[in-house]
């Protein structure tokens, strides 16, 4: 009886994943991250998020963020290594995760939430498979933070990027590059916005059209949006991943798996009526 697992991974995800892309946007992110050394701009994204991993060429970073032009991540990695150690860009991401969550997620507010989400996730994602999970591995050898709005940050993080290495097995088997994930994504309405999403993975329009027109080729795509094709090979991909998540709510159990997806919802929704995600990133859909 291991359906509700599966059955339950994607909602988990979609209730929690606010939580943890909030420091990609928020203004304190650039803030602490420059304040160590790193240049304004992309340059904390990349750097912040692959630092788990080491001071590792750009090729990994590559690799791991999948539907990222390389010829973008190239302009910052590795040069972010020769501004700031990892251990500062590390101190100065949950620095600024701190002081995010205190602005948008004030205790006196959400306290018993966070506390009951942080204990939640802290113990799904304890002990977790690293085997072809290079992000995940990296963020599961930082030491757990004191603080329960940090805990409850570090472990949705876990829970990110234990899925997305999952999602990119997934996109591999069903046969889509970076460029296709990405394209067939934003296609799906329930991604970033088209423009958005070339814009922020570093594609020029040239390469996005034509990627356009190879998914059109297979079949995927019927016209700007995807086909009956397209939309079940999506389905597809989402149940593989949903499938390659379940070890975590496996611990948890249905009832407690379920208790982590009403409040993850109820932070995120807090969160993003704090103004956590600029308007106009997403599809409307894309929060469903």
């Amino acid at each position: 009886m291991t359906e509700f697992a599966t059955a339950l991974a994607g909602r988990v995800h979609r209730a929690t994943e606010t939580l943890h892309a909030l420091i990609y946007f928020v203004p304190e992110a650039e803030e602490e991250l420059t304040a160590v050394g790193l240049r304004p701009g992309r340059m904390p994204y990349f750097a912040s998020r692959a630092a788990p991993m080491g001071a590792v060429p750009a090729a990994v970073v590559a690799a791991t963020f999948y539907n990222f032009n390389p010829d973008l991540i190239v302009k910052y990695i590795p040069r972010a290594w020769t501004l700031a150690t990892t251990e500062d860009i590390l101190a100065a991401r949950l620095a600024a995760v701190d002081r995010a969550y205190r602005r948008l997620l004030p205790f006196d507010e959400h306290g018993d939430a966070i506390e009951e989400l942080a204990a939640l996730v802290r113990e799904a994602t304890t002990d977790l498979a690293v085997e072809a999970r290079p992000l995940f591995a990296g963020h599961a050898t930082l030491p757990w933070p004191d603080e329960p709005h940090l805990v409850l940050w570090h472990g949705v993080s876990l829970l990110r990027e234990y899925r997305g290495d999952g999602h990119l097995i997934a996109l591999m088997d069903a046969g889509l590059n970076g460029i296709e994930a990405i394209v067939s994504h934003s296609a799906s309405g329930r991604g970033f916005l088209d423009e958005v999403g070339r814009t922020l993975r570093g594609w020029s329009e040239e390469q996005w059209a034509a990627a356009k027109e190879t998914l059109r080729g297979r079949g995927l795509m019927d016209g700007a949006a995807l086909s009956e094709d397209g939309l079940a090979q999506r389905a597809a991909i989402e149940a593989a991943t949903d499938r390659l998540d379940r070890a975590a709510w496996l611990r948890l159990g249905e009832e407690r798996t379920t208790r982590v997806v009403e409040l993850g919802k109820q932070l995120s929704r807090a969160a993003l009526m704090a103004g956590a995600i600029p308007p106009g990133v997403f599809a409307p859909t894309a929060a469903g």
